[in-house]
């Protein structure tokens, strides 16, 4: 996949090439890359849903209390990714102040849409019940979401009905953030949406740009300027559409960054990318100060 190629070079061109056999990109980060400290791993495989993939992580700040939290999706065409390779996120996000949930969701083949958005929605749920049992605040809660998990994360914030549906509050999401998120994608014409979403009876309305409305929480908007794989036309056209209604966006186009740097700029070890950790830190906590 070309996420996997593209991750996979920069981990070369970092120089930690040579351990790379036989691993994953992202196991590699978790495992070589330095950890960001105190933090620790509240929750592992906590369940959400009946299905093995609807499990998730929790890592909190030592002694966290009453912080605001944090529900992170992750990327990989709606078809790959487990959250236990996403250690490296939520501890740079616990390391900053944020209880940081990492959920599983279920993928294409054995689903298709809208399979894994109501089990992102189920995730929040368990959030916003649970979470307070960590340290976390459930009334400061936010997305954020690599790739097709940004997608998660903008269909969450911008449609009301699945969180609705999963039993959440009105206005649970307080605030999200999308890097290098397909927003705007009808027609179906690449493999992977294909995949997921070709059965859908109603292409246009799996399409987060569609469900902008005037009351959609705060979001920012983060994508790389060499971006092939996500065009930064998606962020730059909900952007828009967000703005035209009303809504508080922020966007940020970091020069030089493909799809996979914008996340891969959250591990320690390539921080000097972009200030991606830095960004989204500082729009969270003004977005969801006390």
């Amino acid at each position: 996949m070309v996420e996997r190629r593209e991750m996979m070079a920069g981990l070369v061109a970092a120089g930690v090439g040579g351990a790379l056999a036989g691993c994953s990109p992202l196991s590699v980060l978790n495992r070589l890359t330095p950890s960001d400290g105190g933090v620790v791993q509240a929750v592992s495989g906590a369940s959400f849903g009946p299905d093995p993939r609807q499990a998730l992580d929790v890592w909190t700040p030592r002694q966290a209390r009453a912080a605001p939290v944090l529900v992170f999706f992750y990327g990989g065409g709606w078809s790959s990714g487990r959250r236990q390779d996403y250690a490296f996120v939520a501890k740079a996000f616990a390391s900053r102040g944020f209880v940081t949930v990492v959920p599983d969701y279920r993928l294409v083949p054995q689903v298709r849409y809208p399979a894994f958005v109501e089990d992102g929605a189920a995730a929040v749920r368990w959030a916003q019940t649970h979470i307070a049992a960590y340290g976390g605040d459930p009334d400061r809660l936010a997305l954020m979401g690599h790739s097709a998990g940004a997608y998660i994360a903008a269909m969450l914030a911008l449609d009301a009905r699945w969180l609705k549906a999963a039993g959440a509050p009105p206005k649970t999401v307080k605030a999200w953030v999308g890097l290098s998120g397909p927003y705007d994608f009808y027609p179906f014409d690449v493999a992977a949406s294909q995949a997921a979403f070709g059965q859908a009876p109603d292409g246009p309305s799996t399409q987060p740009i569609n469900h902008v409305g005037p009351d959609a929480p705060p979001a920012l908007l983060l994508t790389g300027d060499r971006d092939t794989t996500v065009r930064p036309r998606n962020t730059l056209a909900l952007a828009d559409k967000l703005r035209s209604a009303g809504d508080a966006v922020e966007v940020k186009v970091y020069p030089g960054l493909s799809h996979t740097d914008t996340l891969v700029a959250l591990a320690r070890l390539f921080r000097g990318k972009a200030p991606v950790l830095d960004d989204a830190t500082a729009f969270l906590e003004r977005v969801l100060a006390a």
